[in-house]
């Protein structure tokens, strides 16, 4: 099992996480299973930005982003050189800490 830190996020995971998740199994999968219910407009098919990441520590364990999970990041509201999209990287055996963006490109976009 790999150990995923969760960072403090004020409406999905006001505390913090950590949770174990099989190596393989995509970060969005996790957070999902362990019911941090982070949004997921696409259903995990690498066609959105709401499943948005920061990687703040463990980025290097993760497989590299494909061409299409970069364009779509470039996207993402709040991008850092860490971000991901959660349902595109699978954590390996290495521990993983993730900061889940305060907003999505989909509530940027609402309260315009």
């Amino acid at each position: 099992m790999t150990t995923l830190t969760v960072l403090p996020h004020e409406t999905l995971c006001p505390g913090g996480a950590t949770i174990e998740a099989v190596p393989g199994t995509s970060i969005c999968r996790a957070l999902l299973d362990n019911h941090i219910d982070i949004e997921h407009a696409c259903e995990l098919s690498c066609a959105c930005t709401t499943c948005h990441v920061i990687v703040r520590e463990g980025y290097d364990s993760l497989e590299p982003p494909t061409e299409k999970e970069d364009d779509l990041l470039d996207k993402a509201w709040g991008l850092e050189l860490t971000s991901r999209l959660s349902c595109q990287a699978c954590v390996k055996d290495a521990p993983v800490t993730i900061e889940i963006p305060k907003y999505t490109i989909n509530q940027v976009s609402e309260a315009k």
